[in-house]
């Protein structure tokens, strides 16, 4: 049984991986190059997720902050998952579904861009920080699983995993998401 199990799950993330590397990569070439023209121009990046799409967002912004592969300057990324007292608070005071949107009006600006990930299409704070996001006129992408919904729905760029597993996505989310690194990172090389 385990595995059957292992070899299971193996061939299904291998399935979905090919699903989406034979699909159209213009999504994911596309919100490469709005990340690349935002921090040309002096713009960053504010990405935001929930429970392993937070996890995912700090990955990303470490990424650009730090590095991906090569050595290179810093670039300007930030996860809004990532400060407990503004998320908590904003949560506390006002509602969960604002705890990114407040952030994006406090420090989005525009020409920025902003990444929401989320594994279901459904996340309703995803749904506000994009709309604030298009208000403020910051470009915005949405990594998403199942059929994209109303996250997919609120972006001008959508990368859709299109699979009901929570785990599959988040697999290829990730893959995904280093594709988009390294694109962004070899502008900067």
């Amino acid at each position: 049984m385990s595995v059957d199990l292992f070899r299971s799950t193996l061939a299904d993330t291998i399935a979905l991986h090919e699903q989406v590397r034979t699909g159209d990569p213009a999504p994911i070439i596309g919100a490469a190059d709005a990340i690349i023209r935002s921090l040309r121009g002096g713009g960053k990046l504010l990405v935001f997720g929930n429970g392993g799409s937070a996890a995912d967002a700090q990955h990303v912004a470490s990424e650009l902050v730090n590095r991906f592969e090569r050595a290179r300057g810093a670039l300007a990324a930030i996860a809004l998952t990532t400060d407990a007292s503004v998320v908590t608070s904003v949560a506390n005071d006002d509602a969960f579904a604002r705890v990114f949107a407040r952030q994006i009006d406090a420090l989005g600006r525009e020409g920025d861009v902003a990444l929401g990930i989320s594994t279901s299409g459904a996340s309703e704070n995803i749904v506000a920080a994009l709309e604030a996001a298009r208000r403020k006129r910051l470009q915005t992408i949405a990594l998403t699983g199942r059929d994209g919904g109303a996250v997919g729905q609120a972006a001008a760029i959508h990368v859709n995993v299109p699979s009901a597993s929570t785990a599959r996505v988040q697999e290829v989310q990730r893959t995904l998401l280093h594709v988009l690194c390294d694109l962004v990172e070899r502008a900067f090389v």
